[in-house]
């Protein structure tokens, strides 16, 4: 059935028609100026003096309390590479690892 589609699309709209078309998904819970915010509540954190280390559980709670809004804690991490982060994780390190 998909080579029919990719035939029928063919013929209609010639090459164009190949092209894949933008995914339609569910739009976002939270709206841009929601996503900004948390954007610079992470910036903000990171550079304060006390550490500033954020877990993903410490995002999902923020967003809960700042917007209304549960996200599940992979989300979270869509959401994060969506507005330019990066997830960074420590080095673990081994018990009988040499001082």
């Amino acid at each position: 059935s998909s080579v029919n589609k990719w035939v029928s699309s063919y013929l209609e709209y010639g090459l164009d028609g190949l092209d894949n078309k933008p995914i339609q998904g569910r739009p976002s819970r939270l709206q841009q100026r929601q996503l900004e915010q948390l954007s610079e509540f992470i910036k903000r954190t990171n550079t304060e003096l006390r550490g500033g280390r954020l877990t993903g559980e410490d995002i999902v709670h923020y967003i809960h309390t700042e917007f209304g809004v549960h996200y599940h804690l992979n989300h979270v991490y869509k959401i994060l590479k969506q507005l330019g982060f990066s997830w960074i994780t420590s080095r673990s390190k081994h018990p009988k690892q040499s001082l």
